[in-house]
């Protein structure tokens, strides 16, 4: 038996422009997913996904050596219907085949089971956990894999292979990533914020790329933005640099900050992170920001050091 787990993912700074070369702060989650290979008599593999909570989500069963979909289920009403599980797998699977081709060519098949530790509307990295653990059982560059697949600038990936923060680049498209010791002395007073719903990763990153209208500078101030956060030591400061971020990265994507829209009121700075939207917000704040963000409707409140490696 073999087993392989990734870390999920935050991304602090960057969000968008880390696809245009941006110097980005990316934060390893401490939920991910784990992926378990037992070995099988017959030349099948059987794909079994459990959620969080244990409850089995997508079954599929593909034939070996040509990966054809037997059969299929998933849980349609959990996940809106959608019935691209399978077929999104199985072109991982045969990426990953055209990458090692050596992979699932034994005479022997496989069970495969695969957990998250996190719920999967968090937007953590459901599809980066598996790309990098499928990565490292085909022994495989998972930064190949991702790219091959899902596209997106790969960040995700980093996370998945570090324990401890990182910055994030493409050069060149090529992924520089970098551990850096970020712990803020002020993490206590850090939170993470879901706004009730997932955003679509790859939605945002296309219509990112249809619309946006970003300039050198403009990542510059971004990396230099992350520069400054990486080695922050004021509370203060912290806030100042999320909210000249926030502003930079509003006028690049032509949509009203979070707080504009939805935080007016609060006291303290939120910031969006990744996509957009939805998913995660970072706030600062006292012991007093769950009891708001709750009045809000807010009610999954984490405090930095539940959430970042």
């Amino acid at each position: 038996m073999s087993h392989f787990y990734s870390n999920g993912k935050l991304l602090l700074t960057g969000e968008y422009v880390v696809l245009d070369g941006a110097l980005s702060l990316a934060l390893p989650t401490i939920f991910g997913q784990s992926l378990q290979v037992e070995k099988l008599n017959e030349p099948k593999l059987l794909w079994e996904s459990f959620s969080s909570e244990n409850e089995l989500w997508l079954q599929v069963e593909f034939d070996l050596p040509q990966l054809k979909i037997v059969s299929e289920t998933f849980a349609s009403q959990k996940e809106g219907g959608n019935d691209s599980f399978a077929l999104t797998l199985q072109h991982i699977l045969l990426e990953a085949k055209k990458l090692n081709p050596n992979f699932l060519t034994n005479n022997h098949g496989f069970y495969i089971k695969t957990k998250l530790t996190f719920p999967k509307n968090w937007g953590l990295g459901s599809s980066s956990t598996l790309i990098n653990n499928i990565a490292n059982w085909a022994n495989i560059d998972a930064f190949t894999l991702q790219f091959n697949t899902f596209g997106g600038s790969g960040y995700d990936i980093a996370c998945a292979q570090h324990n401890v923060p990182i910055t994030y680049q493409l050069q060149n498209s090529k992924p520089m990533v970098n551990e850096i010791l970020f712990n803020p002395s002020f993490k206590d007073q850090l939170y993470f914020v879901h706004l009730n719903k997932k955003q679509n990763s790859r939605e945002a990153i296309a219509a990112y790329k249809k619309h946006k209208a970003t300039n050198a500078s403009a990542i510059a101030e971004i990396s230099s933005i992350t520069k400054k956060i990486s080695s922050c030591n004021s509370l203060i400061d912290f806030e100042h640099l999320l909210k000249e971020h926030e502003n930079i990265m509003a006028n690049i994507i032509k949509q009203k900050t979070v707080q504009q829209r939805l935080f007016a009121d609060y006291t303290g700075q939120t910031k969006s992170l990744g996509a957009w939207g939805g998913d995660f917000i970072l706030a600062t704040g006292n012991e007093d920001a769950p009891t708001y963000f709750k009045q809000k409707g807010f009610n999954t409140i984490i405090p930095y050091s539940n959430m970042i490696l």
